[in-house]
């Protein structure tokens, strides 16, 4: 049984979805202004794992990701470009696609904007009228934070602690410094739509809240986000949502830590703020979403050059197993295990049982890492490093690591790459060279090769090629 921590209870607790076949999640996406940054990554890609290790269990997984395309950031920055707010959006949700998917993040089953869930955040504003949780001041609707009475339940703070600790809106129109906008009047030049309070737009908290209702319904199985969203978005999102509907509003709650950049919070004032797109340029997507994994998702994370340097090697490590086994698949002259080839197999199948129990014990996707490399570091002693094996035990070994690193969102490339003509001459000709004993003649077709970054290796089945990393 799955157990995960709950930022609402503060312990570890089973997981058990309201419909023992599937799951309901809810994951609040970008605000869609900028390409996003590593702080938004490492949320994207932890409840992505979240979601394909609830799949791999056999779970129905019906997982909600919102765009936020209407905001006070987004409107400035339209005004900036000389666009309308609609064309920032749609910019930046293409280039939000193409990060998502070089880090191998799957399309959540829904992806709402705002902008076309009006109707439904105007339906669930009047419904918080009607109930006198929420209020109107000449077109502005705010929600009356003191009338829910649970309110900071998530934060597990008091109104006073709260109202104590945090940077408030000053705003006189307000009853309480606390409350906070449902729903905001047209200022001159924004979008706006009508509504029973005039021409406005949406605050930003009652967009999740809305969606989430609309598409999973009131009452969720998990709902997720960086741990920077636990005040005040998700406690406001409880607010109004359990205010509306009089029921939970999600079971479980998952917040994940925070990211450092070379020791330091990551800032735009302080120079250390990177966009996944400015990473990539160095390091390969995968090589991001290996690190982000290389962590507990509730442990903050240290983020730097050399670090990413590791998870590239740590990465390459894994391919390189999965290069060797795919090469010797096309050689092995024996089909069937041998008895130590079995004794070994259930050596890997333990090794797959404390990857699935660290997954089941709060997402632990650095033990599940660890596991993973066990099974390299068995496959390259009892396989890669022996004479013939069997074709069985090599696709097993094979099938497993890609199973496994399906799971975290990895390893599922293939770098076999055909090679042209010219290399393959040369490398057929150092082979002859060496059967002659051409000693002389080989080496330097070999460091030829090299110098084209073609690396090679001479296996008992026979050379072995491949591109440098």
């Amino acid at each position: 049984m799955m157990r995960l921590y709950n930022t609402l209870t503060r312990r570890k607790e089973e997981f058990r979805p309201i419909d023992e076949k599937e799951v309901k999640m809810y994951s609040c996406g970008p605000t869609v202004y900028n390409y996003f940054h590593i702080g938004n990554a490492r949320p994207f890609i932890i409840f992505d794992t979240l979601r394909r290790y609830f799949e791999y269990r056999g779970y129905d997984v019906k997982f909600v990701q919102n765009f936020t395309d209407i905001d006070d950031k987004m409107i400035k920055r339209a005004n900036e470009e000389g666009i309308t707010v609609k064309e920032l959006a749609d910019k930046y949700i293409n280039e939000y696609f193409l990060d998502a998917k070089g880090l191998g993040i799957k399309e959540a089953t829904v992806h709402p904007r705002a902008t076309e869930n009006i109707d439904a955040i105007i339906e669930l504003i009047k419904k918080l009228e009607e109930k006198g949780f929420a209020y109107n001041v000449d077109g502005d609707v705010y929600f009356n934070a003191k009338s829910f009475e649970e309110y900071g339940k998530l934060s597990h703070q008091s109104l006073d602690d709260l109202e104590l600790g945090s940077r408030i809106d000053v705003n006189e129109r307000k009853k309480d410094p606390m409350d906070f906008a449902l729903w905001k009047a047209q200022k001159p030049g924004e979008p706006a739509w009508d509504s029973p309070w005039g021409k406005g737009r949406p605050g930003w908290h009652i967009e999740c809240s809305a969606m989430a209702n609309k598409y999973l319904g009131e009452t969720i199985d998990i709902h997720s986000g960086g741990q920077d969203l636990v005040f005040p978005h998700h406690d406001n999102e409880i607010a109004q949502s359990e205010a509306a509907n009089g029921k939970p509003f999600a079971r479980y709650w998952l917040h994940n830590g925070f990211i450092n950049v070379d020791g330091e919070k990551m800032a735009k004032s302080k120079g250390n703020f990177f966009t996944v797109r400015d990473i990539a340029k160095t390091f390969d997507y995968e090589v991001i979403r290996f690190f982000m994994l290389s962590a507990h998702y509730r442990s903050p994370i240290n983020f730097s050059a050399e670090l990413l340097e590791q998870s590239k090697n740590g990465l390459d490590r894994i391919y390189n197993c999965i290069d060797n086994l795919e090469y010797l698949i096309e050689h092995a002259p024996i089909e069937k295990m041998t008895e130590g080839e079995r004794e070994l197999q259930k050596r890997l199948l333990g090794i797959k049982d404390r990857f699935i129990e660290a997954m089941d014990d709060d997402l632990n996707t650095a033990d599940a890492i660890a596991a993973v490399f066990d099974i390299v570091k068995e496959v390259n002693t009892n396989i890669n490093a022996t004479t013939n094996p069997s074709k069985e035990i090599i696709e097993y070994s094979n099938s497993l690591i890609k199973e496994l690193g399906g799971v975290l969102g990895i390893a599922q490339k293939s770098r076999q790459k055909s090679i042209d003509s010219e290399i393959q001459e040369l490398i057929d000709r150092r082979q002859q060279a060496r059967k002659e004993k051409d000693w002389k003649t080989a080496d330097e077709i070999r460091d030829k090769l090299k110098e084209m970054g073609i690396v090679l290796e001479d296996t008992p089945q026979g050379v072995k090629w491949s591109i440098k990393q």
